[in-house]
């Protein structure tokens, strides 16, 4: 009995720890939405200035051309490659500026809907972000860890209703323990083994419905079948104390089927890694 007891505290403190941790980063949303809105505006007047700087450069080539007679062939030769240097460099500064634009945009796009509500997304941008995301906040607490990412994503997909908040979340919480596992997996084979994470995004139509699935696989250290039969368990992980709440893959599992009404379907093999999938059933906005 005292230990049911035990047991049933332990759970408790796990789900208030979970729920302290959802609170912190809802703000964390917030308040990262709010930086994204603040730094839109000077990018914005990166990229704009960039490109005036690219037409007075024209401009300013012309002249040199018009005066190309009172120069010597070294002088006329240096101005003309220092153009074309300065000419490609302010073409790489608008074009990372506009990357980061499309980033902050997601951003905001996706902290900004209400909890539940389905908004016009472009689903694979939004996969890309979020695991490029996962990405970098493992590299960022640790910087030997290193993998290969693989993307198969289209590059002009129609935008679906989803909930946007809720599948970013997903996506995230499956790369999360992509990246642990081949993580772990490297540790233990070393230099042998090629740490992989495929990301692959579908989207059949028909009319104004549509499928959009969603593939998440990695190399990893796989799961048992036993451990396949419990992944979805509230409170079940493989993670040592303290690195897992064990809430990540049940929550997961309810925004795919309960929130978005779709299937989520898993396949895994001991050291050979672990493929999920998201098959979502969406309406495709014009």
């Amino acid at each position: 009995m005292e230990q049911d007891i035990d047991a049933l505290k332990k759970k408790v403190e796990d789900l208030q720890h979970q729920l302290h941790k959802q609170d912190k980063m809802a703000s964390l949303g917030l308040l990262s939405a709010g930086i994204a809105h603040e730094i839109q505006n000077p990018l914005n007047f990166v990229i704009n200035f960039s490109k005036m700087s690219v037409k007075l450069l024209e401009d300013l080539q012309e002249i040199v051309e018009d005066c190309a007679d009172k120069l010597s062939e070294d002088d006329a030769e240096d101005l003309q490659d220092i153009s074309e240097d300065l000419k490609e460099n302010l073409n790489k500064i608008q074009e990372h500026g506009e990357r980061a634009i499309s980033i902050i945009r997601g951003i905001l796009l996706h902290s900004r809907g209400k909890a539940g509500e389905f908004l016009p997304t472009d689903a694979g941008q939004l996969v890309h972000e979020y695991v490029w995301l996962s990405y970098h906040a493992m590299r960022a607490n640790d910087k030997s860890f290193n993998i290969s990412i693989q993307e198969d994503i289209p590059e002009a997909m129609p935008k679906v209703m989803v909930i946007p908040q809720d599948l970013s979340r997903a996506v995230l919480n499956v790369m999360n323990n992509a990246c642990y596992t081949v993580k772990e997996r490297a540790q233990k084979e070393g230099t042998s083994y090629t740490p992989t994470i495929s990301v692959k995004v579908t989207l059949q139509q028909n009319g104004a419905e549509g499928e959009l699935t969603i593939e998440l696989k990695d190399n990893g250290m796989g799961m048992t079948p036993e451990v396949q039969k419990k992944i979805f368990e509230n409170f079940f992980t493989t993670k040592p104390a303290g690195q897992g709440t064990g809430l990540g893959m049940s929550i997961t599992h309810e925004i795919i089927t309960k929130n978005l009404g779709g299937q989520l379907i898993l396949t895994s093999e001991p050291l050979v890694g672990t493929t999920f999938t998201f098959i979502i059933p969406v309406k495709i906005t014009k």
